[in-house]
This record gives structure tokens, C-alpha cells and sequence, in this order.
């Protein structure tokens, strides 16, 4: 799992690098498979449910599985890039929301929070614990900086399967669900809206955006739980 973390981990901080006014979604979705098969891994969401593509590029107002194509990227934008790695019979599986150019502040306080929401989360995934107090604490800051929290979409246990139980919610109260225990390998993934909570799907069948057209942001990480801190497998700097 580390190394298919590691790879998802690099997808993204050479996404970063690329990432300007101008590129496609598509441009930036070949550079994500590029990486990976060249590291002898496989793209975990191509093909996934009939998935067509490497990455998930949500832009603005979409919540995730935005489908990379023809879409330019524009100053001002925000983007989130998901990714999944399939390597040695193990999946990663990692999200971050980056700024295209110069971004308004209302969208850096969107992306800040959704990020800070996470590592709220992260720290909640202690042994002892239980799963909603990841939930909990998620939800707790987010309505706290006054955004919503999506409903439909949860985070994941990940290993031998991209998808596996238990489903963690972004949103709940706490002390309730599975005790967490050592050794448990978690994908933890809030989704934060500007407005409503609420959300539509596109006719693509993919594409989930906001109800009302506000800017949504998404960060994720694969985490281990042990019998100290959490390592944060997906870390990339």
C-alpha cells in the first residue's frame, strides 16, 4: 500500500507543476497515467464502473469524478484532482484542490478549509476511537468557517479493494460506529461546499456538481491507523 500511495502521492505533486491557465483536463490526466504506468502501476480508476479516464478533474462548481477532456483551465479556477493507483495487488487513493493563477480570496478560504477539515479527520483516526468521530470533527470545522458539507459522497476503507467497508461520512455525531484498531488503511475525503450541501449528477452519469452552482472543493488522504499517530500514507509535499 505505501508504494501505490507513494505514486498517487507523486501524480500529484507533478499535477502541481503542470497546472496553469491554459492546460486541459485532458493534458493533465495524461501526465497522471504517464506516471503511473511508468512505475509499473495501474491507473485504479480507469475502467472502474465504466470509468473512462485516469484522474477525476472536478472544476469549480463540480464535487468530484469531474471526467477530463477538452475543458481549458482558466485564471482563477480552482480544481480538484482525484487519483487512484492500483500496485502489487494494493489501491491508493488520493484528492487535493489546487488554484489555477490568481484566485479569489472567497475560493482560498473554500480550498483552506477543506484541507484543515481533513487533517481535523485524520487526527480523530486514533485506535480507540470510533469511525464517527472522524465524521464528527470534519463537520464540526467546516460548518464552523460557515461552508456545507456533502451528503451523497463518503469516504472509504481501502487495501485490496479501491472501495471497502466502512464508509466513512464527512458529517455525523461523534461516538458512534466501528471502534477503530490498528492496522486499518482508511481513505478519508471530505467534499465542502460554498452553499448548499446539496448536489446534482450530470447526463454523463459522473459528474456531481453543486445544486446551486457554488464553488465545491476535495482533499484526501490514505491513512493507516496504529497504535500511535496516524501515518498519512498519500503525504506529498
Amino acid at each position: 500500500m505505501e508504494g501505490a500511495c507513494r505514486i498517487a502521492a507523486e501524480v500529484l505533486q507533478e499535477i502541481r507543476k503542470a497546472l496553469s491557465p491554459g492546460i486541459t483536463t485532458k493534458e493533465l490526466d495524461s501526465i497522471a497515467e504517464t506516471i503511473i504506468m511508468g512505475r509499473k502501476a495501474l491507473p485504479a480508476f480507469k475502467g472502474y464502473r465504466g470509468y473512462p479516464a485516469t484522474l477525476c478533474t472536478s472544476v469549480n462548481n463540480q464535487v468530484v469524478h469531474g471526467i477530463p477532456g477538452s475543458t481549458v483551465l482558466q485564471n482563477g479556477d480552482i480544481i480538484s484532482i482525484d487519483v487512484g493507483v492500483f500496485y502489487r495487488g494494493f489501491y491508493g487513493d488520493a484528492a487535493v484542490t489546487m488554484l489555477v493563477g490568481e484566485v479569489s480570496e472567497d475560493a482560498r478560504r473554500l480550498v483552506r478549509t477543506a484541507e484543515e477539515a481533513l487533517y481535523f479527520g485524520i487526527n480523530k483516526a486514533v485506535a480507540g476511537n470510533r469511525l464517527s468521530d472522524i465524521s464528527y470533527a470534519i463537520q464540526q470545522h467546516v460548518e464552523e468557517k460557515c461552508f456545507s458539507v456533502v451528503r451523497q459522497f463518503v469516504g472509504h476503507g481501502i487495501g485490496r479493494e479501491l472501495h471497502e467497508e466502512p464508509q466513512i461520512p464527512n458529517f455525523g455525531k461523534p461516538s458512534l460506529g466501528p471502534v477503530l484498531k490498528e492496522g486499518m488503511t482508511l481513505a478519508i475525503e471530505p467534499m465542502i461546499n460554498a452553499g448548499t450541501w446539496q448536489v446534482d449528477i450530470l447526463s454523463d452519469g459522473w459528474t456531481a456538481v453543486t445544486k446551486d452552482g457554488s464553488l465545491s472543493a476535495h482533499f484526501e488522504h490514505t491513512i493507516a491507523i496504529t497504535s500511535a499517530e496516524p501515518i498519512i500514507l498519500t503525504k506529498f509535499h
